[in-house]
């Protein structure tokens, strides 16, 4: 990533005094709790200690009084139900959190997961087709639908109600209103802006709350609570108390599919955490929707049967393994076209050839590699098809909008879209993108900033600091691991260690602390000769032989200023 700049967050010392004393908190704990807009003794109470009694009424989201009275008449007369769901992790999961709804509820259910390859994405006449025959008089979308106009009107065309549950923006008139397909009923916390935003799986799950009493919906919380973190929403209100109820119950294991996909991903006896899941079950659940077709993950996570599960669960393990050396093929093949490409404001790469099902990763790496919304497509025929991820300044949905007369398709949110275009198009784009992003970011909006919590002296570090930090699990977008800044720190014996690693021992007066610096080996020349050093970073326990110190985990450090 381009050099970044620092930022620390600062607030009213006199507020922070009184923050500490009312809420029995220290002034560096206070501050991080502010920067994430908890700024209350009684909203601290609530943020660090969520429960389920915390969570809003199901009801409160638009469109769920009659999506429930639809959906119970349903059940009621006896009609067959097809859930519509999409084929990543959010979508997978939202699907069977609503199917297991249903059948509680005593309905006639069915699934359909779309094929990303040979269906396309979202609820089109595929889905319609597949409800025809199977006799569907319902279908109930998750995860998608809000701009399928077309398929909703085959759909009652067809003498099939649809009810639409979604998390995506909605298309909108001049004016900012919301334009909604002619539906039977729509669920979207994006509808009117104020209710708390939450994943396709999350509205999934709360339109199971308002079927059912909640408490015998509650099980259903893990799937939930994967679908959230795969989709990278913020923890924050509803969501928080998701996740965190959601990760209680992963860690138990008490769902077949749930510790099968633990065990074949090797983390069986660690603790489980947002993180952890990123970078275990979430890949090996979204592989199969990649590269292949993901209904064996609706049976893996619907399975009450043990064998199925780790069946499932290894082949989903393989599937993962292939997506991973398509990935790494594709990303060295984008980032060698982008060496002899260039790029200016955006990214734009496309090529025959590249699998639809890992261009989004792609894309992901590219805006992470050189901080700019970056566009990666595979070309087909005349067809480009492609995914697209943002930086967190640019507002990716909007700035797609602006070019809807180039394209044949596009959908998402700000920070991450798919999008379909003629391949004589592409290069129109790329200079409209670009002109977008110039005319709606500074030139500070394109450096990264590294945002610091909280400035601290070394002595305020402590194991109290790392019991209060523990309290903001589960941690995850919106609520980040905190970083702290201390500056003028004495540099003492840097040395890299292992795989390219900055391990340095910091000197504040009489105290210091071991520093380790991941992949940061690098900076050791640019400080070479320097005494002193201001550093950003995230205070850590370190446990080794029995013992427990405090040690540093860089997340930068730079000659004192």
């Amino acid at each position: 990533m381009p050099n970044r700049r620092w930022f620390v967050q600062r607030t009213n010392p006199e507020y922070i005094k009184y923050l500490c004393r009312a809420a029995s908190v220290s002034p560096a704990f206070a501050q991080i709790l502010i920067n994430r807009g908890i700024k209350t003794p009684d909203e601290i109470r609530r943020f660090i200690s969520p429960t389920m009694d915390s969570l809003s009424d199901a009801l409160e989201l638009p469109g769920m009084l009659e999506a429930t009275s639809v959906i119970k008449e349903a059940v009621k007369s006896g009609k067959r139900i097809l859930v519509h769901g999409d084929y990543d992790t959010d979508g997978l999961t939202g699907t069977a959190i609503m199917v297991s709804a249903l059948e509680r509820l005593g309905g006639e259910v069915a699934y359909f997961i779309p094929d990303r390859l040979s269906h396309g994405y979202g609820f089109n006449k595929v889905g319609v087709d597949f409800a025809s025959d199977m006799g569907a008089h319902l279908v109930v979308t998750v995860d998608c639908g809000i701009t399928s106009f077309e398929a909703v009107d085959l759909a009652k065309a067809r003498g099939i109600e649809v009810v639409i549950t979604d998390h995506h923006e909605p298309k909108r008139d001049d004016s900012g209103s919301p334009i909604l397909p002619r539906a039977a009923a729509v669920v979207n916390p994006r509808i009117d802006g104020r209710a708390p935003l939450l994943s396709g799986s999350a509205v999934a799950y709360k339109v199971a709350m308002a079927l059912i009493n909640p408490s015998d919906v509650a099980d259903l919380l893990d799937l939930a609570c994967l679908g959230t973190v795969a989709d990278v929403i913020p923890l924050i209100e509803d969501s928080r108390v998701i996740v965190k109820e959601g990760l209680r119950l992963i860690d138990e294991s008490m769902r077949p599919g749930v510790k099968a996909l633990k065990e074949v991903s090797g983390i069986n006896g660690r603790a489980v955490s947002t993180g952890l899941l990123s970078f275990t079950l979430i890949p090996r659940l979204n592989a199969s929707g990649r590269i292949d077709n993901a209904n064996d993950v609706i049976r893996l996570l619907l399975t009450g049967d043990v064998d199925e599960a780790y069946s499932i669960a290894r082949r989903l393990n393989e599937l993962n393994s292939k997506r991973q050396r398509i990935e790494e093929e594709v990303q060295n093949e984008a980032f060698e076209q982008l060496k002899l490409k260039g790029f200016d404001l955006s990214i734009v790469l496309a090529s025959e050839g590249w699998h639809e099902g890992v261009v989004g990763i792609v894309a992901a790496r590219l805006a992470e590699a050189y901080y700019r919304p970056a566009f990666v497509f595979n070309i087909k025929g005349d067809i480009a098809k492609g995914s697209a991820r943002s930086i967190p300044s640019f507002d990716l949905y909007e700035g797609i909008s602006k070019c809807r007369d180039l394209l044949l398709a596009f959908g998402g949110h700000r920070q991450a879209a798919g999008l379909k275009l003629k391949v004589e198009n592409l290069e129109e784009f790329e200079h409209r993108m670009n002109q977008i992003i110039s005319e709606t970011l500074s030139d500070e909006d394109l450096i990264p900033t590294l945002t610091i919590d909280a400035s601290v002296s070394l002595k305020e570090v402590n194991f109290n600091l790392l019991r209060e930090i523990s309290l903001l699990e589960p941690l995850g977008c919106g609520n980040p691991e905190p970083i702290l800044g201390t500056k003028g720190l004495e540099f003492v014996d840097p040395r890299v260690v292992g795989n390219n690693h900055l391990k340095v021992r910091l000197r504040e007066k009489s105290i210091s602390l071991d520093a380790i610096g991941f992949d940061m080996g690098g900076m050791l020349e640019m400080l070479d000769g320097t005494n002193s050093v201001d550093v950003a970073y995230t205070p850590k326990l370190n446990e080794w032989e029995g013992g427990k110190t405090l040690q540093i985990r860089l997340a930068g450090i730079r000659p004192a200023r």
